[in-house]
């Protein structure tokens, strides 16, 4: 019912349903219906895709369709080209090719021995005598063995062609293939010759001088001589060699640590006693510094302490030094007082200290310094 609204939408435009499949073998067979199908074969070369498609004598017609449009369709639904053929027609073409093929004979031996059978089925055809539907299926087992058959040779064919050719390139350089072939320094009239034919580079030349020489000794204006220049031109070319491709670092992405809040325990004080021996010792050597500073720092100018309690009071009194003004000229000087200092220990202070002795109204009187 719902092709039936699509038909009728486009005007009785008839429509096909056609499942697809991966395999093209059951994919061809499909777009051909509604013909039944006794066998698809496949020649996949370079540059051509063929479909041999053997079908009954009942449904060859329905197969090719009115004008072949049913071929044709199914040649643009699958992407390949279809050749429909008759049983046969295909068992007859299968003879010719196994007679004429030494090689192929060789490899079915079966097949040879079922030659005189299949052509005495094809003779009863073309009589117009009844054929049984064995006679049929005879044939078509014939078909299927000798094609298949030679699907395989030239798969294996292809296959060696193939290491050859990749072989063949192998041993040309690859800076050969992007060098023009005006570079070769062959004569002027060979390269114009080599041009008209197709060769654009250096590699190119070379290749085809290597799987198939005679497609350039064949082309016209190129003979022995010719040949001769040519390879003495290739023989002292040099090729440099393609620099190598920087190599490409990629980034490692750097996963990004979120800061952890730690909780830490509170350090409880540790009494004197409980110390270490080593700590003790580190307190102890600290104390003897302080001790060792604040003696260097008394000893001014070279004189220890030792010396200093040795000195008598006199010694620490002097007078002001007289002024000088700007002038150069000397102002007369006060004279200086004379202060009494008292050196005494000062045991709280652990250290030296002066007392200056100062007379106010007949009283002595003792500021510490």
């Amino acid at each position: 019912m719902r092709i039936q609204a699509i038909v009728k939408e486009l005007h009785d435009e008839k429509i096909d349903i056609i499942q697809w499949d991966q395999d093209p073998i059951t994919y061809i067979s499909k777009a051909i219906s509604p013909a039944r199908v006794n066998g698809v074969y496949l020649v996949d070369t370079e540059g051509a895709r063929t479909a041999t498609v053997v079908v009954g004598e009942d449904q060859l017609s329905l197969a090719i369709g009115r004008d072949g449009q049913n071929a044709r369709l199914a040649a643009k639904l699958t992407g390949w080209r279809i050749d429909i053929k008759s049983l046969t027609e295909a068992a007859g073409d299968t003879l010719d090719k196994l007679q004429n093929n030494a090689e192929l004979a060789a490899m079915l031996p079966a097949a040879v021995e079922a030659i005189p059978q299949m052509q005495e089925v094809l003779a009863k055809k073309a009589e117009g005598r009844a054929i049984t539907p064995e006679e049929y299926t005879a044939l078509g087992q014939f078909i299927d063995r000798v094609e298949r058959r030679t699907i395989q040779i030239k798969e294996e064919a292809a296959r060696v062609e193939e290491e050859r050719t990749v072989a063949a390139r192998a041993d040309i350089p690859a800076s050969a293939f992007q060098m023009p072939l005006e570079q070769a320094g062959m004569k002027e009239h060979i390269f114009n010759i080599l041009t008209e034919a197709g060769f654009e580079t250096v590699g190119q030349l070379m290749f085809v001088l290597k799987t198939e020489p005679n497609k350039v000794l064949g082309l016209p204006g190129i003979g022995s001589k010719a040949m001769q220049n040519v390879e003495e031109s290739l023989a002292v070319l040099t090729f440099p060699e393609p620099e190598p491709e920087p190599v490409k670092v990629e980034e490692v992405p750097v996963a990004v640590v979120e800061p952890v809040a730690v909780e830490t325990a509170p350090v409880e004080p540790v009494a004197a006693e409980e110390l270490p021996a080593t700590k003790k010792q580190a307190e102890g050597k600290k104390d003897a510094k302080k001790v060792v500073e604040e003696d260097e720092e008394h000893a001014k100018d070279g004189v220890s302490l030792d010396e200093l309690f040795k000195m008598k009071p006199e010694i620490f009194q002097g007078t002001r030094p007289a002024e000088e003004d700007a002038s150069g000229d000397k102002k007369k000087g006060k004279k200086g007082k004379k202060k009494a200092v008292e050196l005494e220990f000062d045991e709280g202070l652990g250290t030296v200290v002066g007392r200056k002795i100062h007379k106010r109204g007949g009283e002595v009187e003792g500021d510490w310094e």
